[in-house]
């Protein structure tokens, strides 16, 4: 691929740069991750009058949702379908409600603060592109119908390729997520919360108050706390067996905007491919976004995943010039349902929001809706679906649930047994594992010949990381921690760097 390596919706957006937190301050509301879960929560609870404080261990709107293709929709590929089997048809129609009002919320917000995020209203689609899929397509159409949602089924799309069956629903919307979010970071401010980048939460102590430790040392006394990391960095009720981490590639770059086929689909089908269009700066232009290629954490070569998807973008898409490629990482919940309420059991104070599925536009705002919803004493119809406690699941998830244990086994032993390499065999922008006095150690050769080494064990839970070479990151295949080079955390639910080791 000729691309410049990085997020489209990060280069055209820079932001404004926060100060990390220099001591203790004390607030109403403390929220962990500035992605849009985070930020729309903080945003809503301002509005309500709460004294709001951000903590981001990165940049504010600067690590998924920053790589997110932005779609705001609530037709999520066959979601309803499986929602009927599993949570019967009331289940399905509050994910369809709840959803839908995350749609018209990011609406009311882009028209109340005059947001210029290149909002579009599209029609979503999930399509079959031969006759193997028909019927599933169908079977969603009647789903998302019965759910509430304007979905029907059609036998062509605008896309300029042939496909066999759609589910189409209309009134949907897509926009810029770093503008979008910015701008509600503008307006938090302006409302009196505060934000600190480059301040990773280390410490939480549950009570009445909630106390965060920071990495420097810093403590945030609240009232109420939320965890909203993408992956939970406090996680007391094990969360992590109910989530399965995989990163996803998107490639992007400007096409003629006679191709542009008006809309936003994605197909299960062939490995997943999801396509829309954005506004791009040059005349007579459209930004193209193409994404699918999933892959588990530290497994494989996402070289071969970026070259596929490419070749599939230029073939259906002929004459667009890819300038931009990228990868995200979604977590998957083994029901399908994102898990959004108290973080565990015995919580009072303390809420999660995780578990999105490759959906986390919709479902970010659906989350900061609801989580200041149940903070301000209220509690909407779908605050059972989305409970982070709910049991009533527990079986029918059994078989994802297994599946997932058994892939993190077979990491954390077979791993261990894997020969290791010897640093002579790591070329320049390579990453291996080696033995060094009997400890594993994770070597990277950067492109000067230099040897950088850290210690191989997850500081999670401890499985062996392994090297990220498109993206030159250490990563770990049980929960989807990534680190950098030298061992700092990209991503969590690690949150303290991989030691150093001298080779």
């Amino acid at each position: 691929m000729d691309s410049n390596r990085g997020s489209y919706w990060t280069e055209t957006a820079p932001g404004t740069a926060y100060a990390p937190l220099g001591g203790d301050i004390d607030v109403d509301v403390a929220v962990v991750g500035a992605g849009i879960a985070g930020i729309s929560t903080a945003w809503e609870l301002a509005r309500r009058g709460r004294s709001v404080a951000v903590l981001e261990a990165g940049r504010v709107a600067g690590g998924v949702t920053a790589r997110s293709t932005a779609k705001v929709s609530a037709l999520h590929t066959l979601v309803y379908g499986k929602l009927l089997r599993t949570r019967g048809a009331e289940g399905a129609r509050l994910y369809a409600r709840s959803q839908a009002a995350a749609v018209d919320r990011a609406a009311e917000a882009v028209e109340e603060l005059d947001i210029a995020c290149d909002w579009e209203r599209r029609s979503a689609y999930t399509y079959a592109p031969s006759a193997d899929g028909v019927a599933g397509i169908q079977a969603e159409a009647r789903a998302a119908r019965e759910a509430g949602l304007p979905a029907e089924y059609v036998t062509g799309t605008p896309l300029p390729y042939p496909v066999a069956g759609a589910v189409r629903v209309t009134g949907q919307a897509q926009f810029h997520p770093r503008k979008y979010l910015l701008a509600l970071v503008g307006d938090l401010a302006r409302r009196g919360g505060v934000l600190h980048e480059h301040t990773p939460v280390v410490g939480l102590e549950e009570g009445e108050p909630c106390r965060l430790t920071t990495e420097g040392g810093a403590r945030v006394t609240a009232r109420d706390v939320v965890v909203a990391t993408h992956y939970p960095v406090f996680d007391r009720a094990l969360l992590f067996t109910r989530l399965s981490p995989r990163r996803e590639v998107v490639v992007a770059g400007p096409l003629d905007a006679g191709q542009d086929p008006d809309g936003m689909f994605i197909t299960p089908d062939g490995g997943l491919r999801s396509v829309r269009t954005a506004p791009h700066g040059e005349d007579g232009k459209r930004l193209l976004l193409v994404t699918g290629e999933s892959f588990t954490p530290g497994s494989g070569d996402p070289r071969e995943h970026f070259e596929r998807l490419s070749d599939w973008a230029r073939e259906h898409f002929p004459g667009v010039g890819l300038t931009h490629g990228w990868a995200t990482q979604d977590n998957d919940s083994t029901d399908t349902v994102p898990l959004v309420g108290p973080l565990h059991p015995a919580a009072r104070h303390a809420y999660v929001a995780t578990g999105f599925g490759g959906w986390g536009i919709s479902g970010g705002i659906m989350a900061g809706r609801l989580l200041a919803d149940l903070i301000t004493g209220e509690r909407p119809p779908w605050a059972d679906l989305y409970d982070p406690r709910r049991l009533r699941s527990v079986v029918r998830e059994a078989p994802a649930f297994l599946r997932h244990q058994a892939t993190v086994a077979r990491h954390f032993v077979a791993d261990r047994v894997h020969p290791p390499e010897s640093v002579d065999d790591i070329a320049p922008g390579e990453g291996g594992l080696v033995r060094v006095h009997g400890k594993r150690c994770a070597v990277h050769r950067d492109d000067g010949g230099n040897l950088h080494a850290v210690s191989a064990r997850c500081t999670h839970l401890g499985c062996l990381v392994a090297f990220n070479s498109a993206e030159r990151a250490w990563e770990c295949p049980c929960h989807g921690s990534r680190f950098d080079i030298d061992g700092k955390v990209v991503e969590g639910p690690a949150t303290r760097p991989l030691e150093q080791r001298d080779v």
